[in-house]
């Protein structure tokens, strides 16, 4: 039996979800290793952006608080993109000499600041560990980013493998940062959970390429309808993980 009829069909009548879903999990290879997504998955990188560039706004004298963070969610530079600050100053008349830099390093310094874990991420990682199960990180951010941000949030040291933008140079939902990390891992698709915030850059792809998919529900801030994802599983805490990796696993997690 295959796993997209299965998903059909748990689509098509609701009512045979938990009988089918026992099914999948018992004709599917137990999971080995677990993939995350990093930025909105274990810490809330979007929160500390937007405490940023209210740090910023104050800098440069500038009133209104949530002027700059729409910025960054424009297409045209990227959602990390210095650039948009530059462009921000602009469009607000301030003189860019001088006050650019001093604008940039403010936005790091505290974005990097206010990067803490969610609530029962250390705990759940812990758990995970301690069965033995390796983890991997797969994001967009480059790796000097991705190591800060994790060294500051505590979390780094749980991770075996990370495949960041510079590694492979192409972003998620391209397969190639996700093909890169099952590398990483040694593993088939079938043998991995990845677990992510964003329908779009992992969820889809994850599935596309038969990994099992946990949907990070707490962490997606940009979805019209987030109760219609078509993920495997839907968390609202990471603490709700093991309860899933014990059933894909066969273990007690």
């Amino acid at each position: 039996m295959k796993r997209g009829f299965l998903l059909r069909r748990i689509n098509r009548f609701p009512g045979e979800y938990l009988e089918v879903q026992r099914v999948q999990d018992i004709i599917q290879k137990p999971v080995k290793a677990v993939l995350f997504d990093m930025d909105n998955t274990l810490f809330d990188l979007v929160g500390a952006q937007i405490t940023a560039c209210q740090e910023v706004t104050r800098s440069l004298g500038i009133p209104e608080e949530n002027l700059l963070f729409p910025y960054f969610l424009r297409p045209l530079h990227g959602f990390e993109s210095h650039e948009n600050i530059l462009d921000f100053m602009l469009d607000h008349r301030i003189p860019v000499p001088g006050s650019y830099d001093r604008a940039r390093r403010i936005y790091e310094e505290e974005k990097i600041r206010h990067i803490t874990p969610y609530p029962g991420v250390v705990e759940t990682l812990v758990r995970i560990r301690d069965q033995g199960f390796p983890m991997g990180i797969v994001t967009d951010a480059h790796s000097r980013d991705a190591v800060m941000r994790l060294e500051k949030a505590g979390l780094l040291p749980f991770f075996c493998c990370m495949v960041t933008y510079d590694l492979v140079r192409v972003k998620k939902p391209a397969p190639d940062p996700f093909i890169t990390a099952l590398d990483m891992l040694q593993s088939m698709a079938d043998e991995v959970l990845l677990v992510g915030d964003s329908p779009r850059r992992d969820i889809e792809p994850g599935r596309t390429l038969g990994i099992r998919t946990v949907y990070a529900r707490y962490g997606d801030r940009f979805s019209d309808d987030r109760s219609s994802v078509q993920a495997d599983y839907t968390i609202d805490t990471l603490a709700e993980l093991p309860e899933i990796l014990s059933r894909l696993s066969g273990t007690n997690v």
